[in-house]
């Protein structure tokens, strides 16, 4: 059942016949995790907070940054110096109280990973780095959680699904580039508009995944030249010898992510919480 304020807030959505009450409720009932409270990160969760996905889980360890506020619509200038994950959770509450924010002001490692992403129906990757990349890929494919990858720099961005026994990141890029060939938007930057487009793509690519709705992006990389305003897709496939989720995997648990990425670990001091909000 619906209380009528519901009603009211989510009445676009049951004029929709492929969603109506029995997709709202799917949404209402979902459990996302958004890894990164960033670029990607505010709008897809923006979306998916307005969309009324109960329960939203974000884990972010930075805190806001003026430099943050030319792309990360989750946080404005009186925040400045706040915990991202804090930040994020006051906006969407704001947004919607109907959804349900769980917090994690930690930085996702191979300690608490698995027991996190354990939570939740998908994840969407929206995390600037590849240590964690690779890390909460690594996660979802032990875990058998299907994941919603993104990235962006400069003036391109792209998106894509992966579904358990459909390939994961690693059968893309079986190992991480030189960090000197692999400039972060921090050293390289990127048009604000950028991560706006790709999050929400993200965000719908999630909601069709819990409704069960349209065909996911999964065998497919969708990516978008904003200068030339260019979509372009791309098939992809699982590689039978991928050594997460190929047919004999050799990485069966979470490993030292930023020794293999060659960078240095970031540094959380504090023990991991979970703020319900």
């Amino acid at each position: 059942m619906f209380t009528p304020d519901q009603v009211r807030r989510y009445s676009r959505h049951m004029l929709i016949p492929e969603v109506g009450a029995v997709g709202q409720r799917k949404l209402l009932d979902a459990k996302v995790l958004m890894v990164g409270a960033g670029g990607l990160g505010s709008p897809a969760a923006y979306y998916l907070a307005a969309a009324g996905v109960g329960t939203l889980g974000i884990v972010d360890h930075d805190l806001v940054d003026e430099s943050n506020l030319q792309r990360q619509i989750l946080h404005n200038t009186a925040r400045v110096g706040v915990p991202k994950v804090e930040s994020a959770a006051e906006t969407i509450s704001e947004l919607n109280p109907d959804v349900n924010v769980i917090a994690y002001d930690d930085v996702l490692s191979s300690r608490n990973a698995l027991e996190i992403i354990a939570e939740y129906d998908i994840v969407v990757n929206g995390c600037d780095n590849f240590p964690t990349r690779y890390l909460v890929n690594d996660a979802c494919v032990l875990l058998r959680k299907p994941m919603v990858d993104g990235s962006v720099l400069k003036f391109e961005g792209m998106v894509k699904v992966f579904m358990p026994d459909s390939g994961c990141y690693r059968c893309m890029y079986p190992s991480p580039p030189p960090p000197e060939m692999a400039p972060s938007c921090a050293e390289a930057g990127v048009l604000g508009v950028v991560p706006g487009v790709i999050g929400c793509l993200q965000a719908n690519e999630a909601i069709k995944l819990i409704i069960g709705i349209g065909e996911a992006l999964e065998g497919r990389l969708v990516t978008w030249d904003a200068l030339e305003m260019e979509f372009i897709t791309y098939k992809t496939a699982r590689r039978h010898d991928c050594p997460v989720c190929g047919d004999s995997p050799t990485v069966t648990e979470l490993i030292d992510y930023e020794e293999f990425c060659g960078v240095p670990a970031p540094v959380k001091e504090e023990e991991p919480q979970a703020v319900t909000v």
